[in-house]
Order: C-alpha cells, then sequence, then structure tokens
C-alpha cells in the first residue's frame, strides 16, 4: 500500500475572508460560498440537491458534471466504495481529480464508504473533494478522525446506516460540519427510502435546534420527487439524488422537478 503524500500546499479552496484574498480578487463580486452551516438562530438554510455522480453515465463523465452545473447544481456527492465495507466497487483519487479539473467551482462532497477512510482521505483532499464524511461504524476514535479531516482544510462530516442509532454519534454532534443519514443500505443506487430512518432525521434536527449546532443534515438513498418533500419536513437539508437526478438523461428537467417538489412545502 502506499504512503499517503504530504498535502500540497497552496491557496485556500474556499477563503473565508478578506484577509485571503488579494486586492485585486477584493474588488470583484466575490460568489456566495456553496457550503452554508445551518443557522440555529434562524432554524433554516436553503435546501440542498447534491447529485449522485454514482449515478452519472461514466462514460461522458466531463459532460453529465457540465450538465449539472448548467442546470444549477452546484453540490456534486461522491460515493467512494471499496467492496470491504459495502459490496461494491467505485472510483479512487485519480478519478475525482480529473472531474474537479473539468469543472473546478464544483463542491465535491466524497462519502468514504471504506474500511480504514483515514488511510486514504488526505488522497482525497489533493483530489479536490471539500467535504469528506466518515462512517463512524469504520473508525474506533472518531472524534480524532473528524478533527485530522479538518487539518486537512476541508469540511468533516459523519455517516450512519439505517441500522446504527443516534446515540452512537451523538457525542460528536459538535465536532461535524455535516451528518449524512442513509437512507438505504450503503452499496448500491437505485434502491426505496426506508421510512423508518427519517425518525433519525427528526431526532437530529431537534437536537440541533435544541444546542444550537450548526451542522448540515444529509440524506441519501431513494430520494426522488415524492421522498424529498418527506425528507425535508423530517429536517434534512441536504438531498443527495442519484437516479432522480440522472434517470432518462433530462438532468435540467429532473433538477426542476425536485426543486418544485420543494417549493410544495408549507414552512412549519
Amino acid at each position: 500500500m502506499d504512503t499517503p503524500r504530504p498535502l500540497a500546499r497552496g491557496p485556500a479552496r474556499f477563503p473565508s475572508g478578506p484577509s485571503a484574498m488579494s486586492p485585486a480578487t477584493r474588488s470583484k463580486k466575490q460568489p456566495a460560498p456553496i457550503f452554508v452551516p445551518y443557522d440555529p438562530n434562524t432554524a433554516g438554510v436553503p435546501v440542498v440537491i447534491a447529485p449522485s455522480l454514482l449515478s452519472s453515465d461514466f462514460a461522458w463523465a466531463a459532460r453529465e458534471l457540465a450538465r449539472c452545473r448548467r442546470a444549477g447544481a452546484r453540490w456534486l456527492h461522491v460515493d467512494i466504495m471499496d467492496g470491504h465495507f459495502v459490496p461494491n466497487i467505485t472510483f479512487g483519487p485519480p478519478v475525482l481529480k480529473k472531474w474537479v479539473a473539468a469543472e473546478p467551482d464544483l463542491f465535491y462532497d466524497t462519502h468514504l464508504m471504506i474500511e480504514h477512510p483515514m488511510q486514504y482521505a488526505e488522497r482525497f483532499v489533493e483530489a479536490g473533494s471539500g467535504l469528506i464524511t466518515i462512517h463512524v461504524e469504520t473508525v474506533g476514535r472518531p472524534r480524532r478522525e473528524l478533527r485530522a479531516l479538518r487539518r486537512l482544510g476541508v469540511k468533516a462530516g459523519v455517516v450512519i446506516k439505517p441500522r446504527t442509532p443516534v446515540r452512537e454519534i451523538q457525542s460528536l454532534l459538535d465536532e461535524v460540519d455535516l451528518v449524512l443519514v442513509m437512507t438505504v443500505e450503503p452499496g448500491f443506487g437505485g434502491q426505496a427510502l426506508i421510512p423508518s430512518t427519517l425518525n433519525k432525521v427528526r431526532e437530529l434536527d431537534l437536537i440541533r435546534r435544541r444546542e444550537s449546532l450548526p451542522f448540515r443534515l444529509q440524506v441519501d438513498g431513494g430520494i426522488n420527487a415524492e421522498t424529498a418533500e418527506m425528507a425535508v419536513a423530517a429536517g434534512a437539508d441536504v438531498l443527495v439524488a442519484g437516479n432522480a437526478v440522472f434517470a432518462n438523461g433530462d438532468i435540467a428537467g429532473n433538477l426542476r422537478a425536485l426543486r418544485q417538489a420543494l417549493a410544495r412545502i408549507k414552512p412549519t
């Protein structure tokens, strides 16, 4: 196994203030940040639909990325599988690096469904990940690992599978930028959402409101126009959608349908 290379030093991928920009850059209008923390004071953030590249057409990857961007998607979800933690294999850092080179202004949310995720995390950061999520089921000291991710300069998130209770991560909620609740068993796309998993979304949303915690709340699995409404009503604010975005090749139309479904949700 190769030893992970030291993280290349360079300008911050997401500068956080005027000190990170040159005078020439400050004179121009800056784009809005893609990752916005949950604001417990206003109890809300814009809902993000994150197309899952696992469902895209790999033979036309650059085209698929560009079509997502043109359809208004700025946050993309990248599923990394190793054939051990989950019964499937996807892709590694070299593929992600090519995608980032093709569309460098998008936010790449990298979900490590792998054993020993910290052996590979730095390589995915070097490839261009803006957020890395790790499964609590795969690490022995998750708080230490989350802090290590932050030191690499990316957002850090924790994931729980459908059968893992919220109590397994409750002590970590002050350490994370995002919590991902798997609403299907990880490993394959195209599954139906497990309704009982939304109870965990409700529980986590109540905790972050009660304790004024800024983590985003993401769901992944079985998201479509109908279940998107259910997930957001439960408290989710980042929706990973695969087949619902890429089915039939109409990325723009499918994203439009999802956004229209979310627009029907009445404020609570």
